[in-house]
């Protein structure tokens, strides 16, 4: 009997400690769920672009585009540290360093006070990280990313904070800033020096070779899509993440789809809708990449809405849209925030355009400084 109840007891202890080992194997797990930590963020900003552009965009394009394959969506609060109605400085500004500031600043506080970024966190912690634009890469939302300055007048000095970050990848325009400049310095030498491939001409975009990749593709900006520009961003996005994937441990990138916010400030409709849709274009092709990555987090949002872009009539089926504005500057209406992959239920809801930068930096696992 003895024996018996001996056996009885090392059998319920044995059941007792395997299942407290399976509960505490079942713990880990869940928590390493809850918490997951993505590998590479991609960061697009549609300058200007509130949902009235994206459906006008949407409209145009007979009813669809690939911003309905997210199913993470929110909506962010644009105001700046001094003005209902924030400029792209300033709101570039707050989603990269997570610091509401003045209009017209790039990458510093409203007591300017330089903060780091995420691209300078990423770089950092040992990640790559890129800028893409269809504009000047020293205008104000990529500058915010990389530079540190009072004013986004500044872009020689802006160009010269280009060489105090070891980014992977900066393609769009601006090339005069670089190598026309008042102090005489050609900057291109200067990043030539560093190991840069600098290549001056949209033509060589797909064949540039090397890790380290600076494109300053036109003197000041690029064309409109409609004027030549082509597919140059989605090429320039997909030659980042050629180039930015080769690092094991993950990067940050930035896209921009600059020219929406200029269609706004000229109320013209057929701008917005070819910018948005060239915008849209690349956004397919980064959730595609995510979507077989499984480990990329795709953002997209804008820094503020421009023009008050009303729709008053249009049909789908003929891709006709018609629009009316309330003004040729920006608005302070909330812009919509969409997010994919690993964490991107974080994105939900409405929330202060700096908590953007909180949620990248929460879901690469950095700690603000």
């Amino acid at each position: 009997m003895r024996n018996i109840l001996t056996l009885f007891s090392f059998l319920l202890i044995v059941q007792i400690n395997f299942g407290q080992v399976g509960a505490d194997n079942k713990s880990k797990s869940l928590k390493k769920q809850d918490h997951p930590k993505v590998k590479n963020i991609i960061l697009m900003i549609g300058d200007g672009m509130g949902t009235s552009q994206i459906y006008a965009g949407m409209t145009a394009n007979k009813g669809q585009l690939n911003i309905e394959r997210f199913r993470n969506i929110g909506f962010s609060k644009t105001y700046s540290a001094d003005d209902y109605v924030t400029d792209s400085g300033a709101g570039g500004t707050a989603i990269s360093t997570g610091y509401k500031t003045y209009n017209g600043a790039i990458g510093v506080d409203k007591d300017t006070i330089a903060r780091k970024t995420i691209l300078e966190y990423a770089e950092m912690h040992q990640k790559s990280s890129g800028l893409v634009a269809t504009c000047a890469i020293t205008h104000a939302t990529p500058a915010s990313f990389i530079s540190h300055q009072s004013s986004r007048k500044m872009q020689e000095e802006i160009a010269a904070d280009f060489l105090k970050t070891d980014f992977e990848v900066a393609i769009g325009g601006g090339l005069k800033y670089f190598n026309q400049r008042k102090d005489n310095i050609d900057l291109t030498g200067s990043l030539k020096e560093k190991g840069y491939n600098v290549i001056t001409s949209p033509d060589s975009i797909s064949s540039a070779k090397g890790n380290k990749l600076a494109g300053l593709l036109y003197q000041e900006h690029p064309p409109k899509f409609s004027e030549g520009r082509g597919d140059m961003l989605l090429k320039s996005g997909m030659k980042a993440i050629e180039v930015l994937s080769q690092d094991e441990d993950g990067f940050f990138l930035m896209i921009e789809g600059s020219q929406i916010d200029w269609g706004g400030h000229d109320n013209d409709t057929r701008y917005i809708v070819e910018e948005l849709i060239d915008f849209d274009q690349t956004i397919g092709a980064m959730l595609d990449f995510a979507q077989k990555d499984g480990k990329t987090l795709v953002i997209v949002t804008a820094d503020h809405e421009t023009g008050g872009m009303g729709l008053n009539s249009g049909n789908i089926e003929k891709g006709e849209v018609s629009a009316k504005y309330t003004t040729g500057d920006h608005t302070g209406v909330m812009v919509p925030v969409f997010a994919f992959g690993p964490e991107a239920e974080n994105f939900r809801g409405i929330f202060e355009n700096t908590a953007i930068f909180d949620k990248m930096m929460s879901a690469f696992g950095f700690k603000k400084e």
